[in-house]
């Protein structure tokens, strides 16, 4: 194998060394799909033989792109959100884009920080699980003002014109809830989340299922919290019901791992006496003293789909419509309610 060469290689250089165009060998270090396989292979081994490295300053003035999207998530600690930051790697690396993420701490005005920032770096699009109240729209009125595209994750916003990918939340909870009237519950408690569209359609999905079953609850077996801290205390305030519930369902894995350590904590056993349902196959769900039953909201897939459809949002000539997709979720039955 020749030694690397001491100037710099061109794209017209890998391109004469092969005979083939030089538009071939850019679309190959894009990463397009619109090359064949054979041809492909011959530039890669090229660009590897050579140590080919993009000149990414003169690919963005010439696409007059940076090539960089931002992603804003509320809590990076979450593993949920860490698997969809994964999902929008994997989709936007062979594209030959990178990604800036911020973690807005659920704070809004920190998002808003954060979004301003991304677009003074001139950032190619914007992806958001966004932590501003369900009825503010100034913060995408003020990203669309810019002309940048952006996509909605696991939050929508009534009247947002903005694309949404997520998981279908009020299925979420029919599932959750179905499953536990399945295994002979009836007295089910929900620790419902935030009022956000994820703990909102949950709530309605439960409801649903329950009013579906012909199962009526009292108003007090509907508690909040939003971690394993908050749900612990609400799974608490449960225990201390008469008559006590016989199954929790928590709107995220945390809440319900709260509310599994309360129930231990108090001589109480899962599932023999009360079984316990969260939702995100958050990783550690399957490694708790009793594991955890859960739904499996495909954060993975979210993070793909929501990248795919920036992508090309940003490559269109023309403004693309927008779009929602929800991710139909998957029942994760384990211990604690068997």
């Amino acid at each position: 194998m020749p030694n690397a060469p001491t100037t710099p290689v061109r794209l017209k250089d890998i391109a004469r060394d092969l005979n083939v165009s030089v538009m071939t060998v850019s679309k190959v270090v894009r990463g397009c799909a619109d090359v064949g396989a054979e041809t492909r292979g011959r530039v890669l081994a090229r660009i590897k033989e050579l140590n080919y490295q993009p000149n990414w300053v003169a690919r963005s003035l010439a696409a007059r792109r940076t090539f960089m999207i931002g992603l804003i998530v509320p809590d990076l600690m979450h593993s949920f959100f860490a698997e969809i930051a994964k999902g929008v790697s994997a989709a936007i690396r062979p594209l030959g884009y990178d990604v800036v993420i911020c973690n807005s701490e659920e704070d809004s005005a920190v998002e808003s920080s954060e979004v301003d920032r991304l677009l003074a770096r001139q950032v190619d699009g914007l992806l958001l699980a966004s932590a501003q109240a369900p009825s503010s729209h100034s913060l995408f009125e003020r990203i669309e003002a810019r002309g940048v595209p952006y996509v909605l994750i696991d939050r929508r916003f009534a009247g947002s014109r903005a694309s949404y990918v997520g998981a279908d939340d009020e299925a979420i909870g029919r599932l959750a809830t179905r499953h536990l009237i399945e295994r002979g519950c009836r007295r089910i408690a929900h620790i419902a989340g935030p009022p956000l569209t994820p703990g909102v359609g949950r709530r309605k999905g439960y409801q649903d299922a329950l009013s579906a079953a012909g199962i009526a609850i009292p108003d007090s077996y509907v508690v909040h919290a939003t971690d394993d801290a908050s749900g612990y205390l609400a799974a608490r305030r449960l225990l201390a019901l008469e008559p006590r519930p016989d199954a929790i369902f928590g709107y995220n894995d945390p809440t319900a791992a709260g509310a599994m350590k309360a129930i231990l904590e108090a001589g109480i056993a899962i599932p023999g006496e009360i079984k316990v349902i969260g939702a995100g196959n958050v990783h550690y769900s399957d490694l708790l003293r009793v594991p955890l039953s859960t739904i499996d909201q495909s954060s993975t897939a979210i993070g793909q789909q929501a990248a795919d459809m920036l992508i090309k949002s940003i490559s269109s000539k023309r403004k693309r419509p927008a779009r929602t997709v929800l991710i139909d979720p998957i029942l994760v039955p384990r211990e604690s309610t068997r």
